[in-house]
């Protein structure tokens, strides 16, 4: 059983070290994070991954992630001279983003939901 969950996670480790090395060679401006997740979703789509290979593993690194905002949370606390000037702005920004990420998030969700409805 755990010997399953470390294949699992080597599995999602591997993809995400291909991620690092994308970024490394290609000249986008996009994160290595985001080419891994990009590569997980194409396996998972063509079916070289299936879902059960993976899917204990990113259970439990989901249940986690709140831990790992915490280092990022006391870093912030530290550069609290240089944040309280921009704070205002910055929480605006934050709100704005959030609200707009939201709409665009639901509306998109309703779109599909509509698309299938029509689909039968």
């Amino acid at each position: 059983m755990k010997l399953k969950l470390l294949r699992q996670f080597l599995m999602i480790l591997l993809l995400s070290f291909v991620g690092e090395g994308l970024h490394a060679l290609l000249p986008l401006p996009v994160p290595a994070s985001v080419y891994g997740l990009v590569l997980m979703l194409l396996c998972l789509c063509t079916g070289l991954i299936r879902l059960d290979q993976v899917e204990r593993a990113a259970d439990f690194l989901i249940v986690i992630m709140p831990v790992m905002f915490v280092p990022a949370a006391v870093g912030l606390t530290e550069s609290w001279d240089q944040l309280r000037p921009v704070l205002v702005p910055l929480l605006v920004i934050m709100v704005l983003t959030t609200v707009l990420v939201m709409v665009v998030t639901g509306h998109v969700s309703q779109f599909i939901i509509k698309r299938r409805e029509k689909r039968g």
